[in-house]
């Protein structure tokens, strides 16, 4: 489901590919998160998150093999430890969430994500907070509130699942942040793959049931897919500025009603549109003013 550490471009000439490249893999990161929730009528979440985080690992051997075992290379293997198990936590939650919830509504509320970054940014990393930058996660998390509306019965109790999985994804940017002066993304990707399907093994072996042919090629679409839609990300953060492309993961909840629509026959009501048109105004201000900062402190 979004963007990893920041890294600088080379080129600005590239922030069209870039864009493409984002927009591409939203669109099947959207298609990812459709299998998945298609396959929670039959198969446990453990056992789709883990089969779809083989696609990534996939990718991951591929890199290792092209680099020569270089991309292995880290200064802090511990943080990039941490950041695979909390990548699996994430992954897991989200799809016990959507196994409940409309997808269209789990994606809306996913996007709590970045406001979560900016308080954990500002506590754990301490990183300048604005007055209107704080006015602006307080309309997100309002946003949330709407799409989730608790205690009136219109949205599953699971949505909260897909809150905290929100909160580990959040601290997963935030330790990218931490590595991205030190680590290359790449290098944060291999072990991310390679961590969450070691952490995620165990509790599968638990839960395995033995796919039909029909879903094992859902499965096997999926974890495809999960690959080739996490180099277009790599490729489009390595090609243009983040803050040009980070705006396209808002193109999920675009993808995720049409996906919702189509294969489950389900559309957000008036209230989710609220919610989510808040959240994503909120959310893209907050992209500008986290760039506005960096360019400050950049040029002082």
């Amino acid at each position: 489901m979004t963007t990893d550490a920041i890294p600088v471009p080379t080129r600005r000439s590239e922030n069209g590919k870039g864009l493409l490249l984002m927009g591409l893999g939203m669109f099947l990161f959207s298609a990812v998160d459709t299998m998945a929730k298609f396959l929670t009528g039959d198969l446990h979440a453990f056992q789709i998150v883990w089969v779809r985080q083989l696609g990534l690992v996939l990718g991951a051997f591929i890199l290792i093999g092209w680099t020569s075992g270089r991309v292995l290379r880290t200064t802090h293997p511990r943080l990039q430890l941490l950041r695979g198990a909390v990548a699996a936590c994430s992954a897991s939650l989200f799809i016990f969430g959507v196994t409940y919830v409309p997808l269209a509504d789990a994606v809306a509320v996913s996007f709590v994500a970045p406001f979560i970054v900016t308080v954990l940014g500002a506590l754990l990393l301490r990183e300048p907070v604005g007055f209107r930058r704080w006015v602006a996660v307080t309309f997100g998390f309002v946003g949330a509130l709407i799409v989730i509306r608790p205690g009136l019965g219109v949205v599953h109790p699971a949505a909260f699942l897909i809150v905290l999985a929100a909160f580990f994804f959040a601290i997963r940017q935030v330790i990218s942040r931490a590595l991205s002066d030190s680590d290359r993304t790449s290098t944060t990707v291999v072990y991310t793959a390679l961590v969450s399907v070691g952490v995620l093994t165990l509790p599968m072996l638990f839960v395995w049931k033995t796919p039909t042919p029909d879903q094992m090629l859902v499965l096997s679409a999926m974890a495809v897919v999960a690959a080739i839609a996490e180099v277009c990300v790599i490729k489009a953060l390595e090609l243009a500025m983040a803050v040009v492309v980070a705006p396209m993961q808002y193109t999920l909840i675009i993808w995720g009603t049409f996906y919702g629509w189509v294969i489950f026959d389900q559309l957000p009501d008036n209230w989710t549109w609220l919610g989510t048109a808040l959240i994503v105004a909120t959310g893209l201000y907050t992209l500008r003013r986290e760039y506005v900062v960096k360019e400050k402190t950049h040029g002082n």
